[in-house]
């Protein structure tokens, strides 16, 4: 296995860390840019199979990036379930909304969503073919909790207020939708690999907004239980989970939901992590991506002593979160010489 982040992911310790970063194929970069205007919107580029592939490998040709990770998007679940899914620009996603038992019967089932999601699956086959031999493939989706977050709002909101005030009025419907998302993650996930994911990537952008038994139950479990079904199906498939802003919770996440790699937002110091979460294995992260942005003296010495702090276990670096629009591409490269040298040296 030469593939510096399927090593990190089973367990070795290396002495130069894999790098990837969330959003690294995004609207930071000029090449994206020009791209995504030839696609139309968004939502042409996410589902037009050559053009998502191109973006995908945009940051791996200027970089050299350890990991591809799929460009799509966490929202096309509930759009192949049946959801009306649009973006406004400057505003986000919106989505028809789910806030009574027969908004949920007129979703489809987890069977009939492949049809489709089929182009998702022609990317990931076209990247599988055209990534350089030592970049390993990440595919990815939503973890449950987030992605009913939006499709009960019909958007993004601060506090997803609205998903927890469903799950307080209307328990059934709530895990009746957290089932079917869970189901069609699953079928989802698995598709990616079949077509050629070596590593899956479960994002819970909002698991932190989750309480106590709340997060046990709504985070936790769905996550476990997709992690499990996805191992049966593919035994030597690494996956890792991001349960953002999960604070406390982040203290054997690994080991109760069978991921093999926790990644880690920014919240939480690298010390701390270090010490609670690492010990059951990898983790990934945590560079605040405002450094990326800013860049300077603070961007090395913050990324050198992430690097240090880590280097006793297995350990991907990476952002705490996705880089942003206003980010500096030569930012990116400083960080990446950065962890090279610094780790080498």
């Amino acid at each position: 296995m030469t593939k510096k982040l399927l090593r990190a992911l089973a367990g070795e310790t290396q002495a130069v860390p894999p790098i990837w970063m969330m959003r690294q194929a995004g609207r930071y970069l000029p090449e994206y840019r020009a791209t995504r205007a030839q696609a139309g919107d968004f939502l042409s580029l996410c589902y037009n199979s050559e053009l998502a592939a191109e973006v995908t490998l945009q940051p791996i040709r200027r970089y050299g990036f350890d990991a591809a990770i799929l460009f799509a998007d966490i929202l096309l679940i509930p759009e192949a379930l049946g959801a009306d899914l649009w973006f406004v620009t400057g505003e986000g996603p919106r989505l028809s909304t789910i806030t009574e038992q027969a908004d949920f019967e007129k979703l489809k089932g987890k069977d009939d969503i492949h049809d489709h999601l089929a182009p998702i699956y022609e990317t990931v086959r076209i990247l599988s073919r055209e990534l350089p031999s030592e970049t390993a493939l990440i595919g990815f989706a939503g973890a449950p909790w987030t992605v009913a977050t939006y499709m009960i709002a019909g958007r993004g909101t601060p506090d997803q207020g609205p998903a927890h005030a469903l799950k307080d009025a209307n328990r059934p419907l709530f895990e009746a939708l957290l089932d079917r998302l869970t189901e069609a993650t699953i079928e989802y996930l698995s598709m990616q690999v079949q077509a050629g994911a070596e590593t899956v990537k479960l994002f819970d952008s909002w698991a932190g907004s989750l309480k106590g038994a709340d997060f046990d139950k709504y985070a936790l479990e769905p996550a476990k239980r997709i992690v499990a079904e996805l191992k049966a199906r593919h035994p030597d498939l690494p996956i890792i989970a991001f349960p953002r802003e999960a604070g406390e919770k982040y203290v054997g996440f690994a080991k109760a939901t069978g991921a093999d790699c926790v990644a880690l937002d920014n919240s939480v110091s690298p010390e701390w992590a270090a010490e609670h979460v690492q010990v059951d294995g990898c983790v990934q992260g945590n560079l605040a991506s405002s450094h990326m942005v800013t860049g300077g003296q603070a961007l090395i010495d913050e990324t050198r002593h992430i690097v240090e702090t880590f280097s006793k276990g297995p350990h991907i670096f990476n952002l705490g979160h996705g880089i942003t629009p206003d980010a500096d591409p030569e930012n990116v490269a400083l960080m990446i010489e950065t962890v090279r040298s610094h780790a080498a040296g």
